[in-house]
């Protein structure tokens, strides 16, 4: 998921005018570690405000066990001055510093280390973790393992999250995958925080960014958790594309992509719902009117819909649409239908408890919701 600028907290628990109880409940909703444990897994969505210590715990848990059967092992590129040939020699720099004079030799070669970027995150994010968590005894635990990953020979240079992003998991090193979940979302969870600081976010529109950016992936990282097992396929990010009858040479050039946020279906029933998330308000100031739908928003889920009618999809052609907001002062859960499409416009309380945030985005699929 994309991370929290260094520098930011949020303060009296507002995003700009969106009042958000705690961070770390969609936090957790939007993690890889929520969708590897299911609901059936009880104590992180329950306790959101205890997240840290039940995050660390199971982090903790999944180093131990790794370091029981011994930390996964990596190549790693590594150019070094060797007075014999290992790997590939480095011309360039051999010839350049008159190596082979002294008998030495310039050579590029994969070294097989405990020092690999999985590692070092894992490290990272215990050292990060531990300075957050509310019990003594847990923080100790972590930082002994962190002390411990580091005399096996790991570095503490953390590596970023592109390069863990492009990590790619073998079959002896599969085990690797709850452990890295746990330590993205450790890492994550150290950086926001509703108490007062030293540290204030200094540009509002970084942050409004990546808290918009949070809700859409925690809606879609729920709904793929909680409606997967109950025969809901969930897609996320999903594009759709434009039914093209004729067109010219450079169009696809130019031609824009629609990508939605969340697509449900439903196959037993039929039903498709196409769900866009926005981190505004979801009225507007009208001409004529004191509050007003947002226009822009209506068009974008309007298309989304008719775009894919007659496509030769029965899903497509009655899907429904779901324009999902924080509320703002207070709840909103309308509907029309247009065109044979049913549209809702619904709100999500951020200000409220773990299971009233749950229930209200359960409410919003519900098949006996109002023209949804």
């Amino acid at each position: 998921m994309t991370s929290l600028p260094a520098d930011a907290i949020v303060a009296d628990g507002y995003i700009g005018r969106i009042p958000v109880r705690n961070l770390w409940l969609l936090m957790l909703y939007a993690s890889d570690l929520f969708r590897a444990r299911g609901t059936g897994k009880v104590g992180l969505e329950e306790s959101p405000d205890n997240l840290p210590d039940l995050v660390a715990e199971i982090l903790a848990h999944a180093v131990e066990t790794r370091q029981r059967r011994r930390l996964s092992l990596g190549y790693q590129p590594r150019t070094a001055v060797q007075s014999r040939v290992r790997g590939r020699i480095d011309v360039i720099t051999t010839e350049r510093h008159q190596l082979l004079l002294r008998g030495r030799i310039a050579c590029r070669f994969d070294d097989l280390t405990i020092d690999t970027p999985l590692n070092r995150f894992v490290r990272a994010a215990l050292e990060s973790i531990s300075r957050i968590v509310w019990r003594k005894d847990l923080a100790h635990r972590c930082r002994s393992l962190a002390n411990g990953m580091k005399s096996m020979g790991v570095s503490g240079h953390a590596p970023t999250r592109a390069e863990i992003s492009a990590l790619r998991y073998g079959r002896c090193d599969a085990s690797d995958r709850s452990m890295v979940a746990a330590a993205r979302l450790a890492l994550d969870l150290s950086l926001p925080t509703e108490a007062a600081g030293a540290n204030i976010l200094s540009l509002p529109d970084r942050e409004v960014t990546w808290v918009r950016r949070l809700f859409e992936k925690a809606v879609g990282g729920f709904y793929d958790v909680v409606l997967s097992s109950v025969g809901w396929d969930v897609r996320c990010g999903a594009p759709l594309g434009w039914q093209i009858e004729e067109q010219t040479m450079g169009i696809n050039e130019i031609l824009p992509t629609m990508r939605t946020d969340v697509v449900l279906d439903h196959a037993e029933s039929g039903r498709r719902i196409v769900i866009d998330t926005k981190f505004t308000s979801i009225v507007t100031t009208g001409w004529y009117r004191d509050e007003t739908l947002r226009s822009a928003y209506i068009y974008q889920i309007y298309s989304y819909l008719r775009s894919q009618v007659g496509g030769g999809d029965p899903r497509a052609d009655r899907a429904s649409g779901l324009l999902l907001h924080p509320s703002i002062g207070g709840m909103v859960d309308e509907a029309v239908v247009i065109q044979g499409h049913g549209i809702r416009f619904a709100t999500i309380d951020l200000g409220g408890s773990a299971s009233e945030v749950r229930a209200q985005l359960l409410h919003c699929v519900d098949q006996g919701a109002a023209l949804t």
